[in-house]
């Protein structure tokens, strides 16, 4: 009897054993729990490669931080300026602090977190980019910006615009989303206006505002009398080459209208301070869907601003203001057809 009673306790033990083992390793092969409300403070780390005080793609997204540090149940952190080199480092180093959603905002995020996000299975990771690839971490999450549709509708706009038929790009870094932009706004412009040439530059370079000066300058020495920018700090330089040059211009990320407002006719602003906010409420309700590619409409990323309305009717009339809408609003509902090949 008391030989039965060994074997039934060994056998117990290893079957203990055993669902402890399985439970362990379930836990590590799981997705990320989400930090509900419940578990505490959710913990939102904002990194970007640029300055929050550039006017526009990383101060608005500083600015919905911000925002967001103001709720009740947030705690939030931020690195600027940080080198492509150290985005491994930075990455991991607020990783390994704890931080429950880290937001890498930029293009140069986006392979750096697939080697990443791994290693940290129970935190959730957001790149402001395109899926790098089919398949990436479970607990990473990217974003088709509409960034081609956004710089066709400025294409569309600058040639509506336009009197005569020549229009101006100035990009930023040299990577695929801004070629892709520079290529888009040249194909809206050529597919609204028939006969209008888009010029392009993409300088290399977000951070220099002469690079934007000249290479504005230079399209308007080729008979661009619209400008449009992407470009951030070098954005700036390109509306200052376009105001010296007396030349009409459209702003980027942020209602630029301020900078100026006797050549803007509109800014095509980005809703980065919202998506921030609204990743970082999914993250703390478990609704954050990793592994995956969030795809808004231009509508639901994007809108345009000029002060109080939506355009300056002395610059941009009412009449030609219609007649854009007409393609924006085709453009959300995916009605109008384009490539960038």
């Amino acid at each position: 009897m008391n030989s039965k009673r060994s074997i039934w306790g060994i056998v117990l033990t290893f079957l203990v054993a055993a669902a402890l083992a399985l439970s362990a390793c379930a836990q590590a092969t799981s997705t990320p729990a989400p930090a509900s409300s419940g578990q505490g403070t959710v913990r939102v780390a904002l990194l970007m490669t640029g300055s929050i005080a550039d006017g526009g793609w990383n101060q608005l997204a500083f600015d919905g931080l911000q925002e967001l540090g103001k709720e009740s149940g947030f705690e939030i952190a931020y690195a600027e300026n940080i080198s492509q080199a150290k985005i491994p480092e930075v990455t991991r180093g607020y990783a390994d602090d704890g931080y429950n959603l880290i937001i890498g905002h930029g293009f140069e995020f986006g392979s750096a977190l697939i080697e990443i996000a791994p290693n940290y299975p129970n935190q959730w990771f957001f790149a402001t980019t395109f899926l790098p690839q089919p398949d990436v971490p479970s607990n990473v999450q990217y974003v088709d910006a509409a960034y081609f549709d956004a710089a066709y509708s400025a294409g569309a706009l600058a040639a509506l615009m336009s009197k005569s038929h020549i229009v101006g790009f100035v990009g930023g870094g040299d990577n695929p989303t801004q070629q892709g932009m520079m290529k888009a706004f040249q194909v809206g412009a050529q597919q609204t206006v028939a006969d209008t040439q888009g010029l392009g530059v993409v300088t290399g370079d977000y951070n220099d505002a002469a690079k934007g000066r000249e290479a504005a300058a230079t399209m308007i020495g080729n008979g661009a009398d619209v400008i449009w920018h992407a470009a951030d700090i070098t954005g700036l330089g390109a509306i200052e080459g376009a105001v010296a040059n007396k030349t009409l211009v459209l702003g980027c990320y942020s209602d630029q209208t301020n900078l100026a407002s006797d050549y803007m006719g509109s800014s095509l602003v980005m809703d980065l301070g919202p998506m921030v906010i609204k990743l970082a409420h999914e993250v703390r309700d478990g609704t954050f869907s990793g592994g995956t590619e969030w795809k808004p409409s231009v509508k639901e990323m994007w809108h345009w601003q000029a002060g109080s309305s939506d355009h300056n009717s002395q610059i941009i009339p009412d009449e030609t203001w219609q007649n854009f809408m007409k393609v924006w609003e085709d453009l959300a509902a995916k009605k109008i057809q384009y490539s960038i090949q």
